[in-house]
């Protein structure tokens, strides 16, 4: 199976010990690299050690938001380049735009959202990514 996440590193910043055991089996059958983050200060962390492909970000995380994240990864000049997938259960439009305003590049909704769908819209931003730096 081809597939566009293949020898991809993906930080995922999710706090929900049953989605991180799914999104884990499904990187490892997509072969790519799944760096984890349980909080924002976490994630910031493994920022400074490791610079990934892409970053799915949840706001609501334990400690700070992940909008604060998004903040962070966007005016470091080491980071801001990465492209942020907000995955959220929040779907007011005020999230929306404060996320977009912040620099993500998508905005998902968990509960309108599939595991495959997400998958998807990870492939979609590394290919536009690609297609960018053409």
């Amino acid at each position: 199976m081809d597939t566009i996440l293949r020898g991809k590193k993906i930080l995922w910043v999710e706090d929900d010990k049953f989605l991180n055991d799914i999104i884990s089996k499904k990187m490892l059958l997509q072969e790519a690299t799944l760096i984890h983050a349980n909080t924002g200060e976490e994630a910031l962390a493994l920022l400074d050690k490791d610079i990934p492909d892409v970053i799915v970000l949840d706001i609501l995380l334990p400690g700070i938001s992940g909008l604060d994240v998004l903040e962070k990864v966007k005016k470091n000049g080491k980071t801001g380049y990465i492209p942020v997938i907000l995955l959220t259960n929040l779907g007011a439009r005020a999230d929306m735009e404060k996320g977009k305003r912040l620099g993500a590049v998508r905005f998902l909704v968990k509960a309108m959202t599939s595991l495959d769908d997400t998958f998807i819209e990870i492939e979609k931003v590394l290919q536009e990514t690609e297609a960018q730096k053409v």
